[in-house]
């Protein structure tokens, strides 16, 4: 399943990838201005600060990739027939009943892995994975936080190492492509750096991710669901 799923979020990230980086963009626009602002307001060069801009740091990126997974789910649904009818307007349209949940799931999944992490680390990385398709529960299938924290886990168990595959090598690739976008920006003072250079990075980056998260769920939702509904 991980090299269909490869191949099928390059495929769609090639083919519709204006429209995706649109939708990121404004997604991660919104985050990280919020977030450049309070790094200004901030003394980082204290060890206090400098812990807190981490932590905020933390929480501006697993809300804006689980708000960005949310908006594009159902792009990614409408994408995979050849055609993409679903305009920003419409994913944005649509996701937006859901970012109460979204945010709220993602800041508990984010303090779950971060213990784990701090206690063990192995924990931590097991709760990634586990909770790693939380966003096209709550879109697409209408559950709370704690429904869909439970509807992930039951979803990715049978096929954890797949889907920590797919994070790794989407990680790895991801963060070689940011540093990349980022290094462009590095010049400019912190606020632009942040605004316009980690938001680009973001876009480009996390859409990618966003696809292939969506496109396990799909799978996994319809391998498991069928199995279920065959018995």
């Amino acid at each position: 399943m991980l090299g269909a799923v490869l191949d099928e979020t390059w495929t769609l990230y090639t083919r519709f990838f204006v429209r995706f980086f649109a939708i990121a963009l404004i997604v991660f626009a919104i985050v990280n201005v919020l977030f450049a602002l309070f790094l200004e307001a901030v003394d980082r060069d204290s060890a206090g600060g400098a812990v807190l801009a981490g932590l905020v740091a933390l929480a501006v990126t697993l809300v804006g990739s689980m708000w960005l997974t949310g908006a594009l789910v159902h792009t990614v649904v409408d994408a995979r027939d050849g055609t993409l009818g679903t305009t920003i307007g419409d994913a944005f349209a649509r996701a937006r009943p859901f970012i109460g949940t979204l945010i709220l799931a993602s800041l508990l999944a984010g303090l779950g892995i971060l213990g784990g992490l701090i206690l063990l680390i192995v924990p931590g990385i097991i709760l990634a994975v586990r909770w790693s398709l939380v966003a096209p529960s709550v879109v697409l299938e209408h559950r709370g936080v704690k429904e869909s924290l439970g509807r992930s886990n039951g979803l990715v168990r049978g096929d954890a190492w797949t889907v920590f595959a797919l994070i790794i090598i989407t990680g790895v690739l991801g963060g070689i492509a940011g540093s990349l976008l980022q290094a462009a920006f590095s010049a400019f003072p912190p606020f632009v750096e942040v605004a316009l250079g980690q938001t680009t990075a973001n876009a480009v980056v996390q859409t990618f991710s966003a696809i292939a998260i969506t496109l396990v769920f799909l799978r996994l939702r319809e391998q498991k669901d069928g199995a279920a509904s065959a018995h």
